[in-house]
């Protein structure tokens, strides 16, 4: 897959971008002022990244694969080695279904009722293919999201969840925070 060359990144005007960034071209970049993007980190084709007033913030490390979308108003924040699995959606804001307001951003915002709540994808996290990450979740540390989740609450860390919507299924090893040491060790610059 093509990459943005280093001179397509500077153009995009990002709050902060790191070294070693490799960005589809095939990908869609908007509020690119309210992006950071750390060091090591890959976005995939067909990705859509939206930040509204809150920002996004990708940290070290991070693959975001193909079909990904990050949306919303509120904030989105993916820590450290955290991976979103292809076709994954991460939403900071949701529309009001009750009836009672319109929806979709073609209309006043005075005649919806859109509410906007920051996600975290905490560090070491991962995000299987198909989910769908709703306003205001945190992922704690080292969690695992199954294929096909919808999760619409707080995961608590070093556990599986899977479902819909996604309930805690096992405990998950903490032995990566040891590979991890191991890792930094030897300082690579990409896997």
């Amino acid at each position: 897959m093509p990459w943005l060359s280093q001179e397509d990144l500077l153009q995009l005007n990002f709050k902060s971008i790191g070294k070693n960034v490799l960005i589809s071209d095939k990908a869609s970049i908007y509020n690119s002022a309210n992006i950071s993007i750390g060091n090591n980190v890959r976005i995939d084709d067909f990705c859509v990244i939206s930040a509204g007033e809150g920002g996004i913030f990708i940290g070290n490390y991070i693959h975001i694969a193909v079909y990904c979308s990050l949306i919303g108003a509120g904030c989105i924040r993916l820590e450290d080695y955290s991976n979103l699995s292809s076709r994954v959606s991460v939403y900071s804001s949701n529309d009001d279904y009750s009836g009672e307001f319109m929806t979709n951003p073609c209309v006043a915002s005075v005649f919806t009722n859109v509410t906007h709540a920051n996600v975290e994808i905490g560090k070491h996290s991962i995000v299987g293919s198909g989910s769908i990450i709703l306003p205001g979740v945190r992922l704690e540390e080292g969690v695992a999201i199954g294929a096909l989740s919808l999760v619409n609450r707080d995961c608590e860390k070093f556990h599986i969840y899977a479902g819909t919507p996604a309930r805690k299924i096992k405990k998950r090893s903490d032995k990566l925070l040891q590979v991890e040491q191991e890792f930094l060790q030897l300082k690579p610059e990409r896997g």
